[in-house]
């Protein structure tokens, strides 16, 4: 159990201005505009569809506006307890609880429900595919569910010229070409990576380039898809 604090640092949280929608407009809609308590949100799709960036921006917004977020992940300890005055739940990673994590999200369901706090959630997963008790499963399949998708190429490729310079790495087309055409086309982790890029940039005072990506895959390796 955790509440979300507010960042303090470089990296960017998060935010519904920041998200690039592709084909996901509802769920941006949708999330965007909810009056709190409504009916539970669910967004599934694959790794690096958005999901989890779209729950971020949900609770940094509602923290914006004054109000406290509880965050649960599917690898967090159980047990799972609703925290007074939390106006807002998130439950991340549904398709990986298990048994305990399944019983601690279910009470959460119950206890929020009778509370009046707002529950959202994802995992990779539609509701009705979920390898969850079917109580649980119910719950998140009853409410608001939106699939997410993928971004398609020239949006990739806008997202991770974007963040290149907010990091002030001049990302040239040969090494966007590499990135888009030897890696899984997951904006997620095409992020961790640029990460993993530009420090080694950094440490070695390089610029980033394809023969300086080669080099650090060589010695550190590919990223876990």
């Amino acid at each position: 159990m955790r509440q979300i604090p507010l960042a303090i640092g470089l990296d960017p949280l998060p935010t519904f201005d920041s998200f690039l929608p592709g084909a996901n407009g509802a769920a941006l809609e949708h999330l965007r505009r909810l009056a709190m308590p409504s009916a539970p949100v669910y967004l599934w799709g694959p790794s690096g569809s958005g999901k989890t960036h779209l729950l971020r921006a949900l609770a940094h917004a509602a923290q914006q506006a004054g109000q406290r977020v509880g965050w649960f992940d599917a690898g967090d300890p159980t047990p799972w307890a609703l925290a007074p005055g939390w106006s807002l739940v998130v439950i991340d990673r549904c398709d990986d609880l298990d048994a305990a994590a399944q019983q601690a999200a279910f009470a959460l369901f119950v206890e929020a429900a009778t509370e009046g706090v707002q529950i959202a959630a994802a995992g990779r997963l539609p509701p009705v595919d979920l390898p969850l008790r079917d109580d649980l499963r119910t719950r998140l399949g009853w409410g608001h569910v939106f699939a997410t998708e993928l971004l398609p190429e020239a949006e990739t490729r806008a997202a991770l010229r974007r963040e290149g310079d907010r990091r002030g790495v001049l990302l040239s087309d040969e090494v966007m070409d590499h990135l888009l055409t030897r890696f899984p086309r997951d904006l997620k982790h095409l992020m961790l990576l640029l990460d993993r890029l530009d420090e080694y940039a950094l440490a070695r005072s390089r610029a980033v380039t394809v023969p300086l990506l080669k080099s650090m895959l060589a010695e550190q390796g590919a990223p876990a898809r």
